[in-house]
């Protein structure tokens, strides 16, 4: 098996971001904001679409791999926020959150006008807290 296709780079979130029409610049940008005050750690691009913040390393298939602490990808229909903890014990807060859609470790959002900000922060920092011990720093 070869190297995993999604590893962190050198481009341009800036450039990255403002290639985002309007809304959902400004949303990224917003959520940009929110993970990096969650980790402490700056913005970087992992592959060609995911802004990703800190790494963590885990082991698959024999093999030690990094991916993004947290991180989000602007898609066309939806924004991706990877909150790597996954969300077995956030139910209380998904249900504050406002519109939105979940998979094991991703949290998918059309606008930020559709969810509360302030929910949506708690749950970036209990996934950033969660995942502390798996850091690679």
């Amino acid at each position: 098996m070869g190297e995993p296709k999604t590893r962190a780079g050198d481009a341009s979130v800036a450039g990255f971001l403002a290639q985002q029409p309007g809304e959902r610049r400004e949303d990224c940008e917003a959520v940009s904001a929110m993970m990096q005050a969650a980790t402490g750690e700056p913005a970087r691009m992992w592959g060609g679409s995911i802004v990703g913040f800190g790494k963590y390393a885990y082991v698959s298939s024999g093999k030690t791999n990094e991916w993004p602490l947290v991180g989000f990808s602007p898609r066309k229909n939806e924004l991706v926020l990877y909150l790597t903890a996954g969300f077995d014990d956030a139910g209380a807060l998904l249900d504050k959150l406002g519109r939105h859609r979940t998979g094991k470790a991703c949290l998918y959002v059309k606008r930020m006008a559709d969810v509360d900000a302030q929910v949506l922060r708690r749950l970036i920092d209990a996934s950033v807290e969660a995942m502390e011990a798996k850091r690679i720093r």
